[in-house]
C-alpha cells in the first residue's frame, strides 16, 4: 500500500461553541481529486467514525484501503461522537437533560461538513457514504441538495421497521446511553453461526475495534462509552411508527444500497422496501453480501463492501453527462440492478 497521508481538523458547527472532527486520508500523489474521486464517510447512531473506518485490520483500514484506491476520503463526526465537542446536555447526568444530538442535528452538521470539504477542495460535489443511522443522516441530505453529491452509498441504512428497532432498550429515554464497549461482540454476532464467530470476527480484530472505540470517547470509564440518545427518538418518533424521515424518492444522484445477510437491525425486507422507493435516483445498485451482519464494515468479509463502493464510484453509464444532469433535475434517466 502506497504511503497515505493523513489529516485531522476541527470544523466551526453552526451553534458557537460546537466543533466537528473531520479526518481526511489521501495519497499526495494523486492529487488534484474531483467530485468523482472525493468522499464523505458518515458514521451511524453509537459507534464513532475511526471506528468504523480507521481500524486496521485485515487488508487496511476502511480509509486507507480506499485512499490507497486513489480517493480523497473524509470521515466526520457529528457532535457527541469522537473528538467532536460533546453538546452540553452530555456534560452533565445522563437524566439532566432530553436526549441529545437528534437527526435533524446531524443533518446540519453533515451539511456544515460537505460545505468546508468543498470550499477548501474548490468542487460543486462529492460522494457520500452513510452507514445505519449515519444512512438516514446522508439520504434525507441529499434528498435535499441532490446538485451537491456526486453519488450516495448507504450501507444497512435505516427504514420503516414493524416493531421496536433493536437499538431501543425501552423505557425513558435519557441524554446520552452507556455503552459497554466489550460486551457489544455477543450482540454484534447475534445471528452468526457459533462456530463462526471467529472466522466472521476475528478475536484481534475485535480488540483493535475496542481499543479505538475507548480510546475515541474522553469520558470513558471503565470499559463504558457514552453515546447521544436522539437517534431512538427518532427511532420511536418516526421509523417505528410507519413515518420515514426523508422521502427517497426525492433523491436524483445514482445510489448503492450495501447490506449483509445476518444483519439482525435491519432486516432483508427493509432493504428491499428501500430500494423500492427510490424510484427516481439516476441509476440504483443492492448489493447483498452473504455472511455478512450490521457491522460487515469490520468483518472479515468486508472486502466484498470496498469493491462494490470502488466499482460504484467509479462506473459511469455510456451517457454519464446526460445521467447526471437529468438526475440533478428530477431524475428523467434511471436504471436499477440488484444484484
Amino acid at each position: 500500500m502506497t504511503r497515505i497521508i493523513t489529516e485531522n481538523c476541527l470544523i466551526a458547527a453552526d451553534e458557537p461553541g460546537i466543533e466537528l472532527h473531520i479526518r481526511r486520508k489521501y495519497r499526495a500523489d494523486r492529487a488534484p481529486f474531483t467530485p468523482a474521486t472525493t468522499i464523505l464517510l458518515m458514521h451511524g447512531a453509537t459507534l464513532p467514525a475511526e471506528s468504523l473506518y480507521d481500524v486496521d485490520v485485515g487488508q487496511g483500514a476502511f480509509m486507507d484501503v480506499l485512499a490507497d484506491a486513489g480517493f480523497d476520503v473524509h470521515a466526520l463526526n457529528v457532535r457527541g461522537f469522537g473528538a467532536s465537542t460533546r453538546p452540553p446536555g452530555m456534560r452533565g447526568a445522563p437524566d439532566a437533560a432530553p436526549p441529545q444530538v437528534r437527526t435533524d442535528v446531524a443533518v446540519r452538521d453533515l451539511s456544515t461538513a460537505i460545505d468546508h470539504i468543498l470550499a477548501a477542495r474548490g468542487l460543486p460535489r462529492l460522494s457520500l457514504i452513510g452507514m445505519s443511522w449515519g444512512g438516514t443522516v446522508s439520504g434525507a441530505y441529499t434528498a435535499a441538495h441532490n446538485e451537491r453529491i456526486e453519488k450516495l452509498t448507504l450501507i444497512a441504512p435505516q427504514w420503516l421497521s414493524d416493531g421496536p428497532p433493536r437499538i431501543d432498550p425501552g423505557g425513558t429515554l435519557q441524554a446520552y446511553r452507556r455503552f459497554d464497549v466489550r460486551a457489544f461482540r455477543t450482540r454484534w454476532l447475534e445471528g452468526v453461526p457459533a462456530h463462526r464467530h471467529d472466522e466472521i470476527l476475528p478475536p484481534a480484530w475485535f480488540e483493535r475495534w475496542a481499543e479505538v472505540m475507548l480510546a475515541s470517547d474522553r469520558d470513558a470509564r471503565d470499559g463504558i462509552v457514552n453515546a447521544p440518545a436522539g437517534v431512538i427518538q427518532d427511532v420511536r418518533e418516526y421509523w417505528a411508527v410507519g413515518r420515514p424521515f426523508y422521502d427517497p424518492a426525492a433523491i436524483t444522484v445514482p445510489v448503492l444500497l450495501l447490506h449483509g445477510e445476518w444483519d439482525l437491525d435491519v432486516p432483508l425486507p427493509r432493504m428491499q422496501a428501500l430500494f423500492l422507493r427510490l424510484s427516481n435516483a439516476a441509476y440504483r445498485r443492492w448489493v447483498e453480501i452473504g455472511e455478512g451482519t450490521h457491522m460487515v464494515v469490520m468483518e472479515t468479509n468486508r472486502w466484498q463492501v470496498l469493491d462494490a463502493i470502488r466499482a460504484f464510484l467509479t462506473m459511469s453509464p455510456p451517457d454519464a453527462a446526460a445521467s447526471h444532469q437529468a438526475g440533478s433535475i428530477g431524475g428523467a434517466a434511471r436504471g436499477q440492478d440488484s444484484g
